[in-house]
């Protein structure tokens, strides 16, 4: 590992900060060594900790030697453009359009499922009632899923065969099922399953875990 990697992250609790979530995995899954600065949310100073770090006043931003990018689509985009031999958006000019329509309709649809079941690493909801307005945004990303599974099945397990932001930005979404007990078509649940078992988000799970347990300082 680099004594003196090239980003800092700055990002906020793991336990709920679906947002930090996404490219904190992109980082991860490039195997690229990283600082990690948390900023816990909902304490007295954090809206001055975090305008210190953002002038944008939230979480995430991506600091690096030469410029400071925050959202998380805005940071994922410019990873992808330092290292484009990683493949984070497809080759392939078309797949690569949908590939990014999928990503940008999460980043800024899907209000109803972000309001009733916020992300929550930690809880477990058995039997949950989803209102009837997030259950249609269930229904639309599991439409999705479906389809970009069944068409990429042969090129690996993820939506697109292999990792790309499109997996990042629904990765909150995966932790989402989890928590509020979610049932899935099989194939969908295979690819929520493999999601949750990258080391990466074993890894961001298990901090999650240690976040909740000890008071946040």
């Amino acid at each position: 590992m680099k004594e003196n990697p090239m980003f800092t992250l700055v990002i906020g609790n793991k336990n709920s900060s679906s947002w930090s979530l996404r490219p904190w995995l992109v980082l991860k899954m490039l195997d690229e060594p990283f600082n990690e600065q948390l900023i816990p949310l909902f304490q007295p100073d954090t809206q001055s900790r975090i305008l210190a770090a953002n002038p944008a006043g939230k979480v995430p931003v991506l600091l690096d030697s030469k410029i400071r990018v925050w959202d998380s689509l805005a940071i994922c985009e410019y990873l992808a453009e330092c290292f484009p031999a990683a493949r984070l958006w497809p080759e392939d000019m078309a797949e690569r359009a949908l590939a990014r329509s999928v990503a940008a309709e999460m980043h800024s649809g899907f209000a109803a499922l972000r309001q009733h079941l916020p992300m929550d690493i930690v809880s477990r909801h058995s039997g949950f009632a989803v209102p009837e307005a997030a259950a249609a945004d269930i229904r639309r990303i599991v439409e999705m899923w479906e389809e970009l599974l069944h068409h990429h099945q042969d090129n690996g397990p993820f939506l697109f065969g292999h990792f790309t932001i499109a997996d990042a930005m629904y990765a909150p979404v995966v932790a989402r099922f989890v928590s509020y007990d979610v049932e899935l078509p099989p194939r969908s649940q295979a690819y929520a399953d493999h999601i949750l078992e990258l080391p990466a988000m074993q890894q961001w799970y298990d901090d999650a875990e240690a976040e909740v347990g000890t008071p946040l300082v």
